[in-house]
């Protein structure tokens, strides 16, 4: 019966690291593939016969895609108005969420509510809305301007997330700050802040790659390319007779590598914040 049970254990951890695997394979299999095609020549990628290891590794598409098309250019635009997005949904979405987490106010619930019902109408609908009140302040085809708009859908996620964090403090250490003579904003910058630290850092993660990702936006509310961030750059290379896999997989690398670094970096306290915020509100 112990051999039984042993072997039944011994198969079904088998069978769960081949599926791990499995997926891993499925997830990482495209990346890999967009990797070997930006190192292949023009005409490795454009055959009949499919040619999966470069015979010859070239730069020459990432050099392509820094001279012609001011990738640059498009990837400076990208980390301003992703920054720009962070830092002003995390400022805003803060005090929200402490107001949200610590005070117990008429229509708190439904309030709530009401900024979970936003995220689930399509982004499409608040295209032209947005795009008439830009024109009206002057802010289409800039960066700030961007920002805000990328503001108007992600801030309700940073809302929600930081409440959850939060709602893990105990209110009781702000308490204590208070009678030592704390404000309530001194007590939030310097106990709940920095107990929140890895919910603050999952937040921010989550609201950079939507930012840095986002394209509907950027395409209808941005028309130079002093403005223009990188999903759409890459787009406009595509015309109408031509489509450059090359330089187009080159500049996919170049866009995700920033991300693969940050994660690396900052995986652990990811984790942490992940695991830590999964408390009811």
């Amino acid at each position: 019966m112990f051999r039984s049970q042993k072997r039944m254990d011994l198969l079904l951890n088998l069978l769960a690291g081949a599926i791990v695997v499995l997926v891993v394979v499925f997830a990482i299999f495209p990346l890999g593939w967009t990797l070997l095609t930006s190192l292949k020549l023009e005409e490795e990628i454009v055959t009949r016969t499919l040619h999966y290891l470069p015979r010859q590794i070239t730069l020459q598409n990432y050099e392509t895609l820094w001279r012609q098309s001011g990738f640059p250019i498009l990837v400076l635009n990208s980390v301003v108005v992703t920054s720009s997005t962070g830092l002003i949904c995390l400022t805003i979405g803060t005090l929200a969420a402490y107001g949200f987490s610590r005070y117990r106010f008429r229509g708190r619930g439904k309030l709530l509510i009401f900024y979970l019902v936003i995220r689930m109408f399509p982004v499409v609908l608040m295209i032209i809305p947005l795009f008439v009140m830009m024109r009206n302040l002057g802010l289409l085809d800039t960066r700030f301007g961007l920002a805000l708009a990328y503001t108007t859908f992600l801030l309700p996620l940073c809302i929600w997330m930081l409440k959850g964090f939060f709602d893990a403090i105990p209110a009781e250490l702000e308490d204590a700050a208070r009678i030592d003579g704390c404000t309530r904003l001194g007590a939030l910058c310097r106990i709940v802040l920095p107990l929140a630290r890895s919910g603050l850092l999952t937040t921010a993660v989550f609201i950079a790659i939507s930012a840095w990702n986002e394209f509907l936006f950027a395409l209808m509310m941005t028309t130079s390319q002093g403005s223009r961030t990188w999903p759409v750059g890459l787009q406009l290379m595509v015309g109408e007779f031509q489509l450059p896999w090359g330089p187009l997989s080159a500049g996919g690398i170049i866009s995700i590598v920033p991300i693969i670094i940050f994660f690396a970096i900052i995986q652990r306290s990811l984790i942490r914040g992940l695991t830590s915020g999964a408390v009811k509100g």
